[in-house]
């Protein structure tokens, strides 16, 4: 049984479902433009964006979006889970089903959350040095 109360689970769950369908959409456009057809690319992100708004709505609906600190404390939280036990989790899992490339595909998942690990721990010791904002991102310059 869920912890919260049942209003914001529902909002959290709907914010989920309108996030996934968000990435879905933008897949659907990347596969679209592949297939050399612009402007069927363009309306799928159109309409991602238009989901990535309502998964917005929703979680500050949810109380989700709070002080720059909370929401930071917020996603650290989350990205341990995600590479200490639920990404290590489903690689077991994918392993002892002989899904290799699935597992394989996890892994470099976890290379890549990471590096996620790494930008939050930057910005806390950033934003807990200054009242002031965080520098910008760092644009890679072409070799």
């Amino acid at each position: 049984m869920s912890r919260l109360p049942r209003h914001l689970e529902h909002l959290r769950t709907g914010s989920t479902a309108e996030a996934t369908s968000a990435a879905s959409y933008r897949a659907y456009a990347e596969h679209a433009e592949a297939a050399g057809k612009p402007n069927l690319g363009s309306r799928w992100r159109s309409l991602a964006a238009e989901k990535d708004r309502l998964a917005i709505e929703l979680l500050r609906a949810a109380g989700k979006v709070e002080s720059d600190h909370a929401n930071l404390r917020d996603a650290i939280a989350t990205e341990q889970y995600e590479n200490e036990v639920l990404y290590p989790r489903m690689i077991g899992d994918m392993e002892d089903l002989g899904q290799a490339d699935e597992a394989a595909l996890l892994r470099r998942l976890v290379e890549t959350q990471r590096r996620h690990q790494a930008e939050l721990d930057d910005l806390r010791r950033e934003l807990t040095a200054s009242t002031r904002d965080v520098r910008g991102v760092e644009v890679a310059q072409p070799a």
